[in-house]
């Protein structure tokens, strides 16, 4: 194992402390999570209601310039609906062909933020499309990687600002024997995912 593959192992392994790190935070705010909703108790939920800012005085505090630059924000929802659509259709077509493990959209657009009792229906509203948004991106990341997996599984010469999930599984730049010889090993390597 190269010295690059045990850093992205360790990665790997902080991500997941980080993941049951954040999960500890139930305890701290007195909420549980069954069946994929989120319940507080019940005197939290009326001190979340009371700490809920009207949406008038959200609107008036916002300023007139940030106001102005709803409509550019709220037009990207277009592009990413339609990449939503299409990259599950891809997946949905191309993945059975070849044998690439088909990536659970609901794992990534996570939508729980609108029953908390302390935002407004305004910031409900902005945190449902940051929600919907950063969840489809993280989707399609994920789609991406895993057909990168299959089609190139080269890394970069150049260092990336972020590796995806499957960037541990690629060959080194420049490994042309290791990429001929396992290529078809590396394309099918993802035993990981189904634990």
């Amino acid at each position: 194992m190269s010295r690059v593959d045990e850093i992205l192992e360790s990665i790997e392994e902080l991500e997941k402390e980080l993941v049951e790190e954040l999960r500890k935070t139930e305890n701290e705010f007195l909420y549980t999570i069954r069946n994929k909703k989120v319940r507080f108790a019940r005197e939290v939920e009326a001190y979340h209601r009371e700490l809920a800012a009207k949406w008038s005085d959200y609107v008036y505090d916002s300023g007139v310039m940030m106001i102005l630059t709803i409509p550019v924000i709220w037009s990207a929802l277009i592009p990413c609906v339609i990449m939503d659509v299409v990259v599950s259709l891809y997946q949905l077509a191309c993945f059975p062909v070849y044998g690439i493990p088909r990536v659970k959209r609901g794992d990534y657009v996570v939508m729980d933020r609108q029953t908390l009792r302390y935002l407004n229906w305004i910031e409900k509203v902005n945190c449902a499309y940051c929600s919907y948004f950063n969840g489809v991106i993280a989707y399609v990341a994920e789609v991406a990687a895993r057909t990168e997996q299959f089609w190139c599984p080269v890394r970069h010469a150049r260092p990336v600002k972020a590796v995806h999930s499957r960037y541990r599984f690629f060959f080194a730049y420049g490994d042309a024997k290791g990429y001929r010889e396992r290529l078809d090993q590396v394309r099918r390597n993802f035993g990981d995912l189904k634990r």
